[in-house]
């Protein structure tokens, strides 16, 4: 007989995990030490720069930001070493270490270099400024010394819901403070700084996994993250002290993101790229300047205000209807020279009905100016008033009109997103021919997506005419259009947060940072070279799009699908 044995293959060992080492968590440890000692001494000689850091003992605005993220990474060195329990399996401490010290690091370098651009040099930075960078830098290489480990998914991590519903208040919360202290700096430099301190905390909850658990329990209490949000944004006024110069700015974000949420259904839903959307929101302005109180108003109709936004909205969405039927039967590029066309037609047209070139409706080029404050049952949005005590002025009405108007817009698109017809419009965009061969009405949903889509931003025209008080051609210019679709790219087409964010960044940041005005297209089209390169799905990417532009992510595609699973069964 032949003997036959059978041998158990050798099992490769497993390396075993690398370790920190010994010098890292000393050296973590004492850069937080200094970062905090260094924050409570003075930064600065010169008392007139960044609004104050010469005081010892006393820590000015961006000396507290540097506080709070030495504090988190104190917080994430102890998860590293396992000080706070199960806390380490989950949170990816190596890797938010490595954020927060790359980013305050870079802050500090600016820190010191806004000092020196400001004063005569370096020699007017004390001490304090030199001992934080130290710490920032301890931090970066503490973080470098630490191993990268295997953990279990962030995302998957369970709490008691009240727990949830808390870092979903907690998070609001701070959104709301960190909004309010960033409108409040006036220095252009200090603006920069916060903004590096933002990105920093951001790509560091990003790293660490606690973003994804965010958006997890966000996801798993929508209405409570709703109404959460919609309490920051109508507590925001009540921060500014009354201050128009900082409402101004927010009414004309909400005006922009109002008029970008109906864009998105025609390019983030339908995938129909209008380049002369900006016509839409011009054609509701012109309707409530043409029928206010102004005495330049040429037509001698004076309805009520809610009577006016119905008419423009309608006239909009007329015009969405008669660009559309002849033009939606080209696509892709040809679309895009159809629309932009319109856009100049409209702008011209606008310029030629001042009764010379034919009917008086617009004044020509000297537009309608004059056009007065709104009056709704006896509220006059151009009075100052102080519920409790506390000033609102004149933006401050506007924006709380514009809050509810973007509610509702947002509404309309969520419910819209949901729908057949919105699974239509989907269809569409991903593949028109297979969608009409499944028996999709591909004309009458492109036409739909203009008119409702022109519609919304009509709505947004007959607010702003009032709110900016004239109206005139040169507001509605092919730039506006093409900023506008800039916001959908930047925040991310088909979604709601992503084109509030891209509509937030790029409304505020040219206005905080004029001293960049000379180059500011030059840094937004790199700003947009880099997002195509890096992050083409958009800065909040909707999850179907996130999946087409990494289809070799594996690991990211089953996420992805299982995700939509789980929606698709609620």
């Amino acid at each position: 007989m032949t003997d036959v044995r059978t041998e158990t293959p050798a099992v490769p060992e497993v390396p075993a995990a690398p370790k920190a080492k010994p010098i890292a968590w000393p050296l973590g440890l004492a850069g937080v030490a200094l970062v905090i000692v260094g924050s409570f001494l003075s930064w600065s000689y010169d008392g007139t720069i960044l609004n104050d850091l010469s005081i010892d003992f006393y820590p000015g605005g961006l000396q507290i930001l540097a506080i709070i993220v030495a504090v988190v990474a104190l917080a994430l060195l102890l998860i590293e070493k396992g000080v706070l329990g199960g806390l380490g399996s989950w949170v990816d401490s190596t890797t938010g270490l490595r954020a927060l010290g790359a980013g305050l690091s870079l802050y500090m370098v600016l820190v010191l270099a806004a000092i020196s651009t400001e004063s005569d040099g370096l020699i007017n930075v004390n001490p304090g400024g030199y001992v934080t960078l130290v710490g920032a830098l301890l931090i970066a290489v503490c973080a470098w010394m630490l191993p990268l480990r295997q953990l279990r998914a962030m995302s998957e991590a369970r709490l008691p819901a009240w727990a949830d519903i808390v870092a979903i208040a907690v998070l609001m919360a701070a959104l709301l403070f960190v909004a309010a202290y960033a409108l409040g700096l006036e220095d252009a430099w200090s603006f920069v700084l916060c903004l590096v301190f933002i990105a920093t905390v951001v790509v560091a909850l990003f790293r660490t996994g606690v973003m994804s658990w965010l958006s997890h329990a966000g996801q798993r209490h929508r209405k409570v993250l709703t109404l959460a949000s919609f309490a920051v944004a109508f507590l925001f006024p009540f921060t500014q002290n009354g201050s128009d110069a900082n409402m101004s700015i927010a009414t004309s974000v909400l005006v922009f993101a109002a008029t970008a949420m109906g864009l998105n259904i025609v390019v983030g839903l339908a995938g129909l790229l209008d380049l002369g959307y900006i016509a839409f929101l011009g054609s509701g302005a012109y309707v409530a300047a043409t029928l206010s109180q102004s005495a330049f108003a040429t037509i001698g109709w004076k309805p009520p205000f809610l009577v006016v936004v119905l008419v423009g909205a309608c006239v909009a969405a007329l015009l969405g209807l008669v660009i559309g039927s002849p033009t939606l039967r080209v696509s892709g590029d040809y679309l895009a020279i159809v629309t932009l066309g319109f856009g100049e037609i409209f702008r011209f047209a606008m310029f030629n009905l001042d009764g010379n070139n034919g009917p008086n409706l617009t004044n020509g080029p000297n537009g309608i100016p004059g056009i007065p404050d709104l009056e709704i049952g006896g509220f006059n949005f151009g009075d100052t008033h102080a519920p409790l005590g506390i000033e609102l002025g004149r933006f401050s009405n506007y924006y709380f009109l514009l809050l509810i108007l973007t509610g509702g817009v947002i509404l309309v698109f969520s419910r819209l997103n949901n729908s057949r017809i919105g699974r239509g419009w989907v269809a569409i965009r991903e593949d028109e021919k297979a969608a009409e061969a499944m028996g999709v009405n591909v004309f009458g949903l492109k036409l739909l997506a203009f008119a409702v889509g022109a519609f919304l931003a009509g709505l947004a025209g007959t607010i702003k005419a009032h709110q900016d008080g004239a109206v005139s051609p040169d507001q509605y210019i092919f730039l506006e259009s093409a900023f506008l679709l800039a916001a959908i790219v930047l925040g991310g087409m088909g979604t709601i947060a992503g084109v509030l964010l891209g509509a937030t960044i790029l409304k505020l940041l040219p206005e905080k940072l004029r001293f960049f005005s000379e180059y500011r297209l030059l840094l937004f089209g790199i700003t947009l070279v880099l997002m195509m390169r890096f992050r083409p799905e958009g800065l909040v990417a909707s999850r179907r799009r996130q999946l087409e532009f990494h289809e070799e992510d594996e690991e990211l595609a089953e996420a992805v699908e299982s995700q939509l699973l789980v929606e698709e069964a609620k």
